[in-house]
């Protein structure tokens, strides 16, 4: 027996520093490291001890014997790696960095709460003599992980449960509902810490930038996923889902969420942490066929092949693809095979040739397109179709009154900062926020996560990004490099009190945590989201109802 890496590995590599054997990879440093879709066991050295089962939050690993049906790919997905790529160095990570104790203590102020900036909470908390702020502006913490993970995966939203802990930690304070520009300045954080790290992410959409996007009918995918998962700026939006077929411009994992969030059942996201307005909508939607669009041919498919082998055992959706577009040159397999295995590409090629092999049947559909570039997007008062043209110049229109661009986030500026508009970052040199015009550091400031290097990788990829950054600041403060704070920890609290009497505290958060979770324990669910600012407040303002 072994134990297997499945579907949901989030990459966190919290097993690979607690497997006593080292047989998990890739691991930080090794030549594939953040280009393959997971980690993996290997099974001719795995000892079943169950230590990385038990560490891994989002419970992707089991035992080879209790696989089921839709992880039993798996077991052969691990040895494949390994059969590629056998072990070699067993030799454990790295000890944890220490902070020199002569600098006297630190105080980090880390601005979001999404997995880069919880990671970087984690290490930075886990010192002796360093106290971390934490701000969020949302009532409620994590990120992409409470409005971005598809309600059909909420066991990788549990990964929310690990970072949970952080929060009550001595040394940690929390300041939710508070956004800097808004309710603090930069200038006021930065005046009451050694170091800021921001960790904002990447919430905006990226634009087609194609005549015809601005109209009623056409979304960025962010805004239609934090919908569906409750996020209060987008609680209240409409999308026409009376239409018989939508367009998905971008084939990545999130579009495929999209795809099955549009063709499932309504009645299988009554189980999850799917926004009441959402199943409610979805009950009445009239959406038969989901067209997912791509500029490249298979091989580049920006979707995982676990998403996409997912995609391929659902019972109630059909999936399809058009054979004449599916075709792949030698060139074609040469290039892929730079960012992924030859294993895991001939895998995801496979699926797609069975799809294109189907006869459609009566049941709803998921139609794999490829080749294909949007130029325009057609309609008078609102969004009617969509136009589409081939490398041959040929054009293809497919009618459709909703169009969901699902082709990469983009960050935002924070306010007191640097910030390159066209890449979506904030300009930096191993965290170190740098002034664009001169090149040069600013002193206590650092990024880490997607506002640091752009919205690619997984959770686990952040948790590598942060340690990047908390290693230049903690170099830098043992350097003596970090500008000193002017102001103690009772006047900053002093400060957010006058100033921004709707700021959450940790407490606050447990507290709509609590009645979000209790009420998902009565209807079978994970949790049901308040889906408003002001619905968040007032259970946060509520008595506890647990002891904790």
């Amino acid at each position: 027996m072994s134990l297997v890496i499945t579907r949901s590995c989030c990459a966190d590599t919290t097993c690979i520093a607690v497997c006593p054997v080292q047989c998990i990879r890739p691991r930080p440093g090794d030549d594939d490291w953040g280009t393959t879709e997971q980690l993996y066991i290997d099974p001719t050295t795995c000892i079943e001890c169950g230590a990385c089962a038990q560490a891994c939050p989002v419970d992707a690993i089991v035992l080879d014997t209790e696989l089921d049906r839709e992880s039993e790919p798996f077991a052969t997905i691990n040895a494949e790696y390994f059969a590629a790529r056998p072990l070699g160095d067993v030799s454990p990570l790295p000890i944890q960095r220490r902070r020199p104790a002569e600098r006297g203590p630190l105080r980090v102020a880390i601005v979001g709460t999404g997995p880069s900036a919880m990671y970087a909470a984690e290490e930075l908390s886990e010192l002796r003599g360093v106290e971390v702020s934490i701000f969020e502006r949302l009532p409620v913490p994590f990120g992409l992980i409470r409005s971005g993970v598809a309600p059909d995966h909420d066991r990788t939203k549990r990964i929310g449960d690990v970072f949970a802990r952080i929060f009550d930690r001595r040394n940690v304070s929390c300041w939710f509902n508070t956004e800097i520009g808004r309710d603090l300045s930069m200038d006021e954080i930065r005046s009451h810490h050694d170091a800021v790290i921001v960790a904002t992410g990447a919430p905006d959409d990226r634009a087609l930038g194609v005549p015809g996007e601005a109209l009623p009918g056409s979304h960025g995918a962010r805004e239609f996923v934090a919908w569906y998962n409750g996020h209060p700026d987008y609680a209240d939006r409409d999308f026409d889902l009376q239409t018989r077929r939508a367009v998905i411009i971008g084939n990545g994992n999130v579009a495929l969420d999209i795809a099955r969030a549009l063709t499932r059942p309504s009645e299988l996201y009554e189980r999850t942490s799917m926004a009441d307005h959402a199943i409610r909508a979805l009950e009445r939607s009239a959406v038969e066929e989901v067209h997912v669009v791509a500029r490249r041919g298979p091989a580049f498919a920006a979707h995982s092949t676990a998403e996409l082998t997912e995609l391929a055992h659902l019972s109630d959706v059909e999936l399809l693809a058009e054979s004449h577009e599916i075709a792949t040159t030698a060139h074609d397999e040469a290039d892929a095979l730079l960012r992924r295995s030859e294993a895991d590409l001939q895998r995801r090629l496979a699926i797609v040739a069975d799809a294109a092999s189907k006869t459609p049947s009566s049941a709803k559909k998921v139609v794999l397109r490829y080749r294909l570039t949007p130029t325009r997007i057609t309609g008078t008062d609102r969004v009617d179709g969509i136009v589409l043209t081939r490398p041959d110049g040929t054009v293809e229109t497919i009618e459709t009154s909703l169009v969901l661009r699902a082709i990469g986030f983009h960050g935002r500026a924070t306010p007191g900062l640097p910030f390159d508009a066209a890449t979506g970052t904030i300009p930096s040199d191993s965290g170190r926020v740098v002034d664009p015009e001169t090149g040069e550091r600013i002193p206590g400031v650092y990024c880490t996560g997607w506002i640091k290097r752009g919205p690619s990788g997984v959770i686990g990829t952040n948790r590598i990004d942060s340690a990047e950054t908390v290693a230049a600041l903690l170099a830098d403060h043992a350097a003596g490099m970090l500008p000193a704070p002017t102001r103690s920890p009772a006047e900053f609290a002093r400060l957010v009190e006058r100033e921004h009497a709707e700021a959450v505290t940790g407490r606050g958060w447990r507290r709509i945590d609590e009645r979000e979770t209790d009420a998902g324990a009565a209807q079978g669910r994970p949790r049901v989201p308040f889906v408003s600012v002001e619905q968040l407040l007032a259970a946060s303002r509520a008595a506890a109802t647990r002891s904790r």
